[in-house]
């Protein structure tokens, strides 16, 4: 028996107009990621592997960013209007079935989509997600009679009667794909909004004997559709406890997820603590019994086993186990730490490379440099990489020990083994062994 295809179409193309803002709407974030990328990865997850989007011209502009096809709606006219563009560019398929929602419901999971997929069966024309709220609500109402589902009724067309129910229509269907068709073709536009509405689908096909299987969802948060920046803000705190809740539950100790902002797509390792007032981003990594905040900051990171990132901030950089990081430092731009390396107090660390051991306890900026095993960086030391003109490199051997308030300036090489008197401002390279003072630095007597 062939497999059914199943396609999905994903409504985008409303203008926003009450985000106030030049950004198409489903391309606001919540939790880094843009509202529309939820949608989809929610679909996929639940087998939908074609989709097209109903766009408008902004938001077709960045589509393809999604890996999904686009057709642009060129007038507003109505949520079946939409639906007859995306089938028009879609060929027929007369045994398929089209899953359709709209791209402004990031809280919509995999499971919904799932749930609706299975109702529509040999005997169901449509199902469709609905689910009882709170009254007064700006959702379409459920008509039913006789306990099954006659009509959708929108609310500006709503009676008072009809505004009394509290089953609403979530906009998220799954149809067989022929009688979706017959049906967006007769819509007509006789509502208060003058527009064809892709709810007269649920009584055109109830009149032609079709049955419709409602499919309510527990929850009412889960079709929370974004208007507004306010619903924005509660979409993402519900969206950040969900991924705090799943990392909780794979063995992460969260203090106050109300407190900690996380991103999906995350590798938190087991017995890893996170305190509040704490971020992580960007599809970091980050090991077992790490130890990460209060007040810090990651982004797009590696850390290995038994790191410890306290009150700081730490970009687009690596480091190794059982190294410590804080209070009060900042580590940048393809930052590599090595195992067993200590960053302290206000210390930056850019584009540098630090091998195992190294230290920095102290008010220190390393900038551009290569440091090898076990080197002590003192308090006070500057890398001086930049002559005005480019960025230069400082390295720094092994067992080096820089004194307080040094400057290096680069490009230099200190060998391994050597030694910086405190205050020096280094200018020369310094050979394996050798101690340097003063400003200009210049050798010491041997021992």
């Amino acid at each position: 028996m062939a497999k059914v295809k199943i396609r999905a179409i994903v409504l985008a193309a409303g203008k926003g107009t009450r985000m106030k803002s030049t950004t198409a709407k489903v391309l606001h974030g919540l939790c880094g990621r843009p509202m529309l990328w939820y949608v989809l990865r929610a679909l996929r997850a639940a087998g939908v592997k074609d989709i097209t989007v109903v766009t408008n011209p902004q938001l077709q502009e960045r589509i393809g960013e999604f890996g999904v096809a686009g057709v642009v709606q060129e007038e507003q006219l109505g949520t079946g209007h939409a639906v007859r563009i995306a089938l028009a560019a879609m060929p027929p398929d007369a045994s398929g079935r089209v899953l359709i929602t709209y791209a402004d419901m990031p809280l919509a999971g995999e499971d919904i989509f799932s749930a609706v997929l299975s109702a529509q069966d040999a005997s169901h024309a449509l199902a469709l997600v609905t689910a009882r709220v709170a009254l007064p609500s700006n959702f379409g109402r459920i008509v039913r009679r006789g306990g099954g589902v006659e009509r959708i009724v929108e609310v500006r067309d709503a009676t008072s009667t009809e505004l009394a129910i509290d089953e609403v229509n979530a906009g998220i269907y799954a149809f067989e794909e022929a009688a979706l068709r017959d049906a967006v073709a007769r819509l007509r536009n006789d509502n208060a909004q003058k527009e064809y509405y892709l709810t007269d689908t649920i009584a055109d096909l109830v009149r032609a004997g079709k049955a419709v299987m409602p499919v309510v969802t527990a929850d009412p948060i889960d079709i929370l559709g974004i208007n507004d920046r306010a619903e924005l803000a509660l979409a993402r705190s519900e969206m950040n406890i969900r991924l705090c809740a799943q990392h909780m539950r794979d063995g992460v100790t969260i203090v106050n997820p109300l407190s900690t902002s996380l991103e999906p797509e995350l590798q938190i390792g087991r017995d890893t603590i996170i305190y509040p007032n704490s971020s992580i981003g960007r599809l970091s990594e980050i090991g077992e019994r790490c130890t990460i905040g209060p007040n810090s900051r990651l982004s797009n990171v590696r850390l290995g086993n038994d790191v410890t990132v306290f009150e700081s901030t730490v970009f687009d950089s690596s480091a190794g186990d059982r190294t410590s990081i804080g209070p009060y430092a900042h580590i940048r731009n393809e930052s590599q730490l090595g195992e067993d390396v200590r960053i302290g107090n206000f210390v930056e660390v850019k584009n540098s490379r630090l091998a195992r051991g190294v230290k920095a306890s102290h008010l220190t900026y390393l900038g551009d440099a290569e440091i090898g095993e076990e080197t002590n960086i003192g308090a006070g030391t500057i890398t001086c990489n930049y002559d005005g003109k480019r960025k230069n490199k400082t390295k720094i051997g092994r067992d080096v020990m820089i004194g307080s308030n040094t400057s290096l300036i680069a490009p230099i090489t200190i060998g391994d083994g050597a030694l910086t008197g405190a205050g020096s401002v280094v200018t020369k390279d310094v050979r394996p062994g050798q101690r340097v003072a003063g400003n200009p630095a210049k050798p010491l007597p041997d021992k």
